[in-house]
């Protein structure tokens, strides 16, 4: 799912609208009261939130950029073709296309940065996907200017995040591998 919309406000009296679920590769760009949803393991998902509109997106990518050289399952970004949020660089052009769409600038937004777990640490102890994400995240938004005001991430665990875009908050669950496992 790439989307970018500009979100509704409901009528007096209407609940809000249940929570948008964000697969690997989703991104989402929308308005208050729209909240946004994600469940992360060595994924990251950065969320961006202008306070002043209340307007807002998340992204949920799974590596920093595509693979050097493509390969079948992973073929390079032809000019002309869609961004792919599966990639940091990509879903942050994502980002910057809807900042553009909605006439904001980069530094008019908050953000805060989730994920990168180590899920599997014991089986690949020098493959930590996670880490690399994070890593992407952080260098994506300071290219930007964008405020990176909190962040929960790296560990061993997944993570469940709800964005609400009329407040700005991330409430967040983590469930801790190391601690999952411990039965002593």
């Amino acid at each position: 799912m790439s989307r970018l919309e500009t979100g509704r406000r409901p009528l007096a009296g209407n609940p809000p609208p249940a929570p948008i679920f964000l697969n690997a590769g989703d991104f989402y760009f929308g308005a208050a009261p729209l909240k946004l949803a994600t469940l992360l393991g060595s994924c990251v998902t950065v969320t961006l939130w202008q306070p002043r509109r209340q307007i807002g997106g998340m992204c949920h990518f799974l590596v920093p950029s595509r693979s050097n050289p493509p390969s079948r399952s992973n073929p390079p970004r032809w000019p002309g073709t869609a961004l792919d949020g599966h990639y940091a660089e990509e879903a942050f052009a994502l980002f910057d296309q809807a900042m553009l769409e909605n006439g904001c600038r980069p530094e008019q937004f908050q953000a805060k940065l989730f994920g990168g777990g180590d899920m599997f640490p014991e089986a690949y102890p020098h493959a930590n996907v996670g880490e690399q994400n994070i890593a992407a995240a952080r260098a994506l938004l300071k290219l930007r200017g964008i405020p990176l005001l909190a962040e929960h991430a790296g560990g061993a665990g997944h993570r469940k995040l709800t964005f609400d875009l009329a407040t700005g908050e991330v409430q967040m669950r983590f469930a801790d591998k190391t601690k999952e496992y411990d039965h002593g």
